[in-house]
């Protein structure tokens, strides 16, 4: 380490601290070097700490000789210290300035390569993922999405659910078997989980009312801007609560996002360029069969029965400034645990949370099948493995009341937020078909 980084340091200040704070106030910041220019004799710096940017301004005759040729010889992304006196300044981003008295670099960085000459597509932005997250779009997406993340912890807390965990490791397919990564469990066939609605079926009894946020994985082989082969959901179950209170709860949540990023994070949406309209509730709706009509007149036919597909989603979805849900899907559509109208044992309660502006469908959801007769012609109906669902099926041996929930992608909700054009800007290291590094 060097003599420079050992320097003694009074108490540091983040940069969004130091915005609060009058001029006149010394503060010592601790970050990356972001810019680097020179007007005159002044030299200039935008630094970055992970809480925001500030411009930084150093002259000769305020500093000590060692602290001047420092800030002359910096590079762009090394980590650096600096103490100055905040001041006022309408020519600077966000109308305040830092005026070095001090400056030391802590640990260099060699030529940055990401540059606008060096970037020449995407998928070199993403194989330097590791060193592309320090930008100011890419780490906008990613505060979005935790302010998302947050937001749901409260929403849900302040709703009476119980926030368990669930495992990853499984023996039973939730959403379809052709999307399962397998993998040997010590000579026996296990799964990674594609969802924890099995599990959290389990934990109403105790609980009444569960959330979780987990990874889930689907070795979905599509190459579209809105699938992942790794990403996180948060999913919730409720006991006594049909699908009317599950449309309700799906609501409030995305209400409850949307808000927490508007007050929150109204900086990152202008640093992506991005305003969404405020999704008030209800949120509209429109039937399987409307969607299915919509999509033929658009040119997108499809047999009714199937799912709908992601052109037809779009199509529909472009017709809409706020989310809405998609309702009524057929059961050939959807998995086995989906409860069915009471008069027609081909449509399912359930519905699809679609984002509008083209993003589609971001949350699935449904009333689930609680009655344990009921169940088992089901799983004999689709010739499912009964002896890996024998815990599934003895919980409705056991009290098991109506019951529904749902499964919100975070990826997806973050994409329409943000305005992202693919989904790989809202994971930190996106996993798809083609991609498994960094």
């Amino acid at each position: 380490m060097s003599e420079q980084s050992q320097r003694p340091k009074t108490r540091t200040h983040t940069i969004r601290e130091a915005f609060e704070l009058p001029s006149g106030t010394s503060v010592t910041i601790m970050g990356w070097i972001a810019t680097k220019s020179s007007i005159g004799g002044i030299k200039f710096a935008t630094i970055r700490d992970g809480s925001g940017y500030i411009q930084v301004a150093c002259k000769k005759d305020k500093v000590q000789p060692s602290a001047f040729e420092d800030f002359q010889k910096v590079t762009i992304e090394s980590a650096v210290g600096t103490t100055g006196l905040i001041r006022e300044d309408k020519r600077a981003p966000g109308g305040k300035e830092l005026s070095i008295t001090d400056f030391w670099i802590i640990a260099p960085s060699e030529k940055w390569p990401i540059t606008k000459s060096a970037v020449k597509s995407a998928s070199y932005l993403y194989d330097k993922r590791h060193l592309a997250i320090r930008g100011r779009k890419a780490s906008a997406v990613l505060r979005i999405r935790a302010e998302i993340v947050y937001a749901a912890f409260d929403y849900f807390e302040n709703n009476g659910f119980t926030l368990i965990s669930a495992p990853t490791i499984v023996q039973n397919a939730v959403e379809g078997g052709a999307t399962l990564f397998e993998l040997n469990y010590f000579n026996k066939k296990a799964y990674l989980s594609q969802s924890a609605q099995l599990y959290e079926e389990a934990a109403i009894a105790a609980f009444g009312k569960v959330f979780i946020f987990q990874p889930a994985f689907r070795a979905e082989k599509s190459k579209t801007n809105k699938h992942l082969t790794e990403f996180w959901m948060i999913e919730a179950e409720q006991a006594f609560a049909g699908q009317d209170e599950n449309l309700k709860l799906q609501e409030g949540l995305v209400k409850a996002m949307a808000a927490r990023v508007i007050d929150k994070r109204s900086n990152d949406l202008s640093t992506l360029g991005r305003s969404f309209k405020f999704p008030e509730v209800p949120f509209p709706r429109v039937s399987y069969d409307e969607a299915r009509e919509i999509s033929q007149r658009g040119g997108i036919p499809f047999e009714w029965g199937e799912d709908l597909p992601t052109e037809a989603e779009r199509l529909v979805s472009k017709l809409f400034e706020v989310p809405f849900f998609i309702t009524g899907y057929p059961l050939s559509a959807r998995s086995f645990y989906h409860l069915t109208e009471e008069n027609n044992d081909k449509v399912t309660r359930s519905a699809d949370l679609i984002a509008p502006e083209g993003y589609g469908e971001i949350a699935t959801g449904g009333q689930r099948v609680h009655s344990y007769d009921q169940m088992m012609k089901r799983i004999a109906t689709q010739e499912l493995p009964t002896e890996s669902f024998e815990w599934y099926l003895e919980l409705r041996k056991y009290g098991m009341p109506e019951h529904s929930g749902f499964g919100i992608g975070v990826e997806r909700v973050t994409r329409w937020m943000c305005g992202s054009k693919h989904i790989r800007a809202a994971s930190l290291f996106p996993r798809t078909i083609g991609r498994v590094k960094p």
